[in-house]
């Protein structure tokens, strides 16, 4: 992330943070919730509907997300301009655990859940991002 990013993404956190919280890691990330079966049924729903000349994948929104030693705060990204738009959600960081990283040719991923909760985030980061996905991950702990 560059140097204009964090600012402005640190500046739209800091009226959220509580005495004592400091952001320790900001970054450029996807999140993803949608599932293989819908995502292949949109694929072929487009194809069909192009007659055959084109299938559209939806591809998630680039996200900001800032970690702090208690939280994980997500704001949709602009695409045009360097700004956060708008939170999306606060995650507590307190029972907060991981899967194992998954590395891919162009990103890795992990999903992030809470032991009482059935449903994760799945948290993909670009190539570039390994620094802070490290920094994430060293402090959320493998779900065991």
């Amino acid at each position: 992330m560059n140097a204009k990013r964090r600012r402005l993404l640190l500046a739209a956190v800091d009226p959220m943070l509580e005495p004592g919280e400091q952001a320790e890691v900001t970054t450029i990330v996807n999140l993803s919730s949608v599932s293989v079966r819908r995502t292949a049924a949109f694929a072929a729903a487009s194809a069909i509907m192009s007659g055959g000349g084109m299938a559209v994948i939806p591809a998630p929104a680039p996200m900001y997300l800032a970690m702090t030693d208690r939280r994980l705060f997500v704001f949709r990204a602009n695409p045009t301009f360097a700004r956060p738009e708008e939170h999306l959600m606060t995650i507590p960081r307190a029972g907060l655990v991981r899967s194992e990283i998954k590395e891919r040719l162009l990103n890795s991923s992990f999903v992030v859940s809470a032991p009482d909760n059935e449903q994760g985030l799945k948290i993909v980061f670009p190539l570039v991002g390994r620094k802070d996905r490290n920094a994430i991950a060293a402090a959320v702990p493998l779900a065991g």
